[in-house]
């Protein structure tokens, strides 16, 4: 069957491009993120090796980000600069160089106080 990888780094790829294409619009994730939910724990450098060799223009690779939200590119950078103009449009905050996380209120915490108010 065509496009069905069959060997193992086409199958760890393919895990990769998955769990990049499972994030949402207008949230990011880290590399070592990426790497556990493609099944592959530890791997947070493969995971920037398959970026940067997919090839597939669709994949969202401007929603993967190093620790804590920063760009993994050289500041000031075309690259860096255009991973901060698309995930601004998607409606994440950018300080810097890097992508702020939502902040969850902490009565939202809480499954119960959300849904009963108390």
């Amino acid at each position: 069957m065509k496009g069905t990888p069959t060997s193992a780094a086409d199958i760890r790829a393919a895990a990769i491009r998955k769990a990049v294409r499972a994030i949402k619009r207008g949230s990011f994730v880290n590399y070592g993120e990426v790497a556990r939910r493609a099944g592959l724990p530890g791997r947070a450098r493969l995971v920037g090796q398959v970026l940067r060799d997919s090839g597939d223009a669709k994949l969202p690779w401007h929603r993967v980000t190093g620790a804590g939200g920063r760009i993994a590119f050289p500041a000031g950078s075309a690259n860096a600069r255009e991973q901060l103009r698309r995930l601004a449009r998607e409606g994440v905050e950018i300080r810097g160089n890097r992508a702020v996380a939502k902040r969850v209120p902490a009565n939202a915490r809480n499954l119960d106080a959300l849904i009963w108010k108390f």
